[in-house]
């Protein structure tokens, strides 16, 4: 007891000093931004506060050893009779005491260790494929990854009650000295990302034949049979475990995606529909760029919300009919109806929403993102919209942030690392924004389109991606097609009461329709911040 007393007052005590470190971490490195977030926290804007303080705390490096402190540990006592074997094909390395460690890893979990040699599966490996029985679960590991304590046993138990022949879960660097860092808190099975970011080798479990593995040419005999299953046609969707389950010495190197190749295909024909009011400055220059853009079959339609100022009516009453559509649309601003109504008079196969100020950075966006609109499981596609500042605006939406959604990896360096680059790959997200959104016409209207009554502003893409993702046709974003959103950095925090009674009113209508505020996002994690559109560790 006294023992016990003792760990626990010390926990609370490496709790509070980590946490006095990290504030005056986040303090050191942007005082500002720092102090504007205990300022809402002073008059009592809780969330707003956490909003603020979640990126600040995020980028300590101590901020991922304060979140140990609070770790739950598993289960060892699991019982595991009759459950399926585990065997770990460990790469032998060229530090003996990196390889003891391991192995002592899987001794303790009564995972069977077989140590590879350079060149593939030893030949012992190779006559015990023949005594084998059944079906093993097999991993692969580096000399000087481990397990954590009662991993051994919580994969058992998983891979005796799935159908799915892989089971992954998250995992972290560690350095000889035993010290954490770097943790990988890993979505929901994403076939496309993982096509770039391979988060299953060397963290994951696979079911598979000797013969299988006896049989591969690779030298990355594992690695190479968790891409084939992964990746497979028709094959079951991998299973995750939200638990950092591995620490590992490194990861397999990521795959930077190339230039789409656009020669050799047909485009579908597109309508692009801009709703606009006023500010013809802006409008302009979004139908430059409509003008430099290299698509074959494109109409289109420029809708006015009634607009009253004489420049822009002259614009308007100026612009090429052959090229450009005109539909007028007055009364008040509710962007679903707008869209709506453009989107039934469109007579493109692809419907591409543009807002009316964005900027085409490069003539081929149009045609990168109607390549992945006409697959047969994808919904929307969204681009990379950056600030004129040149910071990231918008790549992918998170839902649940806030209690809502928000826009991932806002106000982040496209040239940054990120989280893990994440903001750089193409990959399924929940949502997307309608800023710059391409949908197939009818799978648009297969959903009804927007909802006009209970998103006329905000969230209104995000509902829409919802019901898309509902119908099985996922949410899409990819990077290449990146263009210029010129929407302020800052936001507005003071709003009129209609403004703000209706933004409450729809935030609350996707909190109820889609339960926001309390699940997770599939594509981000429960232990990654609610309150920040940056990816970093929930403290």
């Amino acid at each position: 007891m006294p023992t016990e007393r003792f760990e626990l007052f010390s926990r609370i005590w490496r709790y509070r000093w980590l946490r006095l470190i990290v504030h005056l971490d986040a303090f050191r490195l942007a005082p500002i931004e720092y102090l504007g977030a205990s300022w809402w926290r002073l008059i009592g804007k809780r969330v707003r506060a956490r909003a603020h303080f979640a990126p600040l705390l995020g980028q300590s490096s101590l901020s991922y050893g304060l979140w140990q402190t609070t770790e739950e540990s598993l289960d060892e006592d699991v019982v595991t009779s009759g459950f399926p074997s585990l065997v770990a094909l460990v790469e032998q390395g060229s530090c003996s005491r990196s390889l003891e460690r391991t192995l002592f890893s899987l001794a303790s979990e009564n995972v069977q260790a077989h140590v590879l040699p350079s060149g593939g599966l030893p030949e012992v490996a190779e006559a015990e494929a023949r005594d084998e029985s059944g079906q093993p679960w097999f991993m692969e590991m580096q000399a000087g990854d481990i397990l954590a304590p009662g991993a051994g046993n919580f994969y058992r138990a998983l891979a005796a009650n799935t159908s799915a022949e892989i089971i992954y879960s998250d995992d972290d660097l560690i350095v000889d000295t035993g010290q954490r860092r770097k943790p990988h808190f890993k979505p929901e099975w994403n076939k496309e990302l993982f096509r770039h970011l391979d988060y299953l080798t060397g963290a994951s479990f696979f079911k598979c034949k000797w013969d299988v593995l006896v049989s591969s040419k690779d030298g990355d005999v594992a690695g190479s049979v968790v891409r084939r299953l992964a990746l497979a046609d028709g094959a079951k969707d991998p299973l995750h475990v939200p638990k950092i389950l591995h620490h590992r010495v490194s990861r397999p190197a990521l795959r930077m995606p190339a230039a789409p190749t656009l020669v050799g295909h047909s485009f579908p024909s597109v309508s692009v529909i801009v709703p606009t009011r006023n500010r013809s400055d802006l409008l302009r220059k979004c139908l430059e760029g409509l003008d430099r853009t290299d698509y074959p079959n494109m109409e289109v339609i420029v809708v006015d919300n009634g607009s009253d100022d004489s420049e822009t009516l002259a614009f308007l009453a100026g612009l090429n009919r052959r090229r450009y559509r005109v539909e007028c649309m007055p009364g008040p601003f509710n962007f679903s109806r707008l869209n709506n109504r453009a989107a039934r008079l469109a007579r493109g196969t692809l419907l591409c929403l543009l807002n009316n100020d964005i900027e085409v950075i490069a003539p081929d966006w149009l045609k990168i993102l109607s390549l992945r609109a006409v697959r047969s499981k994808v919904g929307a596609v969204g681009a990379r919209l950056l600030y004129p500042n040149g910071l990231i605006q918008h790549a992918g939406v998170v839902t649940g942030i806030g209690g809502g959604a928000a826009h991932a990896h806002r106000l982040l360096p496209p040239d940054a690392e990120g989280y893990f680059h994440r903001h750089s790959l193409p990959q399924v997200v929940s949502a997307v924004t309608a800023a710059c959104l391409v949908v197939q016409r009818d799978r648009f209207w297969a959903v009804n389109g927007f909802d006009e009554d209970h998103f006329a502003v905000a969230f209104n893409d995000v509902d829409l991606c919802m019901k898309l993702n509902r119908m099985g046709w996922l949410s899409y974003y990819e990077p290449s097609a990146t263009l210029i959103h010129h929407e302020s950095v800052s936001r507005g925090l003071d709003k009129d009461p209609k403004g703000s009674a209706r933004l409450a009113s729809e935030l609350a209508t996707l909190k109820e329709r889609w339960l926001t505020d309390v699940s997770v996002d599939p594509y981000h994690h429960s232990q990654l911040s609610p309150f920040s559109e940056r990816f970093v560790v929930r403290l």
